[in-house]
């Protein structure tokens, strides 16, 4: 996992996929960006969005992974950032649904699978 934004340049750069419009902040680091995609930049220190780029959903879905990882796990292990972060994307897309239902879907997936490798 990355300590600092700025260590995922590398890793964003291979992800992310060419023709997109990747949307930042105006941290230096995001400069390197601007030779492989059209980057759009908000300053906060302006205004949070304008008609060209708004981070704030990205900054929000952070911040809930950071107050789980605290609140919840208080630790997350080197290889498993993903993982955590498809739970927490996964509780939040389902979150209007009922208890039982989140359950049912949760061993719906579990039986359709075949065993884990990685587990």
């Amino acid at each position: 996992m990355f300590k600092l934004e700025a260590e995922a340049l590398e890793t964003l750069g291979q992800r992310i996929e060419i023709g997109s419009i990747v949307l930042a902040d105006e941290a230096a680091h995001w400069d390197a960006l601007h030779t492989r995609f059209l980057t759009k930049r908000i300053n906060h220190e302006w205004a949070y969005s304008d008609d060209s780029a708004c981070t704030s959903a990205a900054e929000s879905v952070f911040s809930r992974l950071r107050r789980t990882e605290v609140g919840t796990h208080h630790h997350v292990a080197g290889p498993y950032p993903s993982a955590y972060a498809a739970m927490r994307v996964w509780r939040k897309d389902n979150r209007r649904l009922s208890n039982g239902e989140q359950y049912l879907l949760v061993v719906h997936s579990a039986l359709e699978r075949t065993m884990s490798r990685k587990w």
